[in-house]
């Protein structure tokens, strides 16, 4: 009987583009056996194909793909203390789903590895689950990390802008908690605005950098003063989404006293540079 640790790779794989793997992802990539990947409905099919493709060409053989639903999170609840109960209960039915796809899937001794959109250290819930089937005690395995090209790197990278200004901070948030604190004295970047929070945001002076399926073909920009472009951003929001059934978006607001750099003020383009229809 095999008494070694079972080891899991979380591995970061960049905001969408096949390029953003790490010389250290595909490394890691190469060593796993198998690789969890869960599914978000027949809309988000486009996410599983894309691990798919990174697999074929950067995995050894031989390896196997267990694949599971995501579990069902309730997203209309309202205030932070039910939103906040909401993001909890599906974490833990996550975690329910992982310890079992690791104890019966995995072999002691084995490799498996999570196949994390962006990095794994910034606005997920990879490692947390983990952390919580390792607080149980049911599952004993060692984790490594391997950090990736995070959507919030991709967007600056694409609007040709640092995230911070000299002497500024920068604050990463969800979008509910942009509605209660407001810009204060930070730039802000603000992660899947589903009730565009953007548009409450009031001041001339108020940039906004957005970008949505950053680093994939389907790559949609635009940057200028808020007040100029929150409304083309709707648009171009509802009509992606009607598209592809699904959209995620980032972005940052940044408060400008003289002239900005990085993308054209408005400018809307693809990831191959041609703008899309608007």
């Amino acid at each position: 009987m095999n008494t070694d640790p079972r080891r899991l790779l979380v591995i970061g794989i960049g905001a969408g583009d096949p390029d953003h793997l790490t010389l250290a992802a595909v490394k890691a990539i190469s060593r796993a056996d198998v690789f969890f990947v869960l599914g978000k409905g027949p809309e988000k099919s486009s996410l599983t194909d894309l691990r798919r493709r990174m697999l074929d060409e950067h995995a050894r053989p031989p390896f196997r793909v267990v694949e599971a639903e995501d579990p069902w999170r309730d997203r209309v609840q309202e205030g932070r203390s039910g939103y906040t109960a909401a993001v909890h209960d599906w974490r833990s039915r996550r975690a329910d789903l992982y310890e079992r796809l690791i104890r019966d899937e995995l072999e002691p001794g084995r490799t498996g590895a999570f196949l994390v959109w962006g990095d794994p250290a910034l606005y997920d819930s990879t490692l947390g689950i983990l952390a919580e089937i390792e607080a149980r005690g049911t599952v004993a395995f060692d984790t490594e990390v391997v950090p990736g090209v995070s959507s919030v790197s991709a967007l600056a990278a694409r609007h040709r802008i640092t995230l911070n200004q000299v002497g500024r901070p920068v604050r990463i948030t969800p979008a509910r908690r942009l509605r209660e604190e407001g810009l204060d004295d930070a730039d802000v970047v603000v992660m899947l605005d589903a009730g565009e929070s953007f548009t409450e945001v009031a001041g001339d002076g108020v940039w906004i950098y957005w970008g949505a399926y950053v680093g994939t073909p389907d790559e949609i920009l635009v940057s200028g003063r808020l007040p100029d472009v929150a409304e083309r951003i709707s648009r171009l929001r509802a009509e992606a989404r009607a598209r592809h059934g699904w959209i995620m978006d980032t972005y940052l607001l940044r408060t400008v006293d003289g002239p900005v750099g990085g993308a054209a003020d408005g400018a809307v383009g693809g990831a191959s540079g041609r703008a899309p229809s608007a």
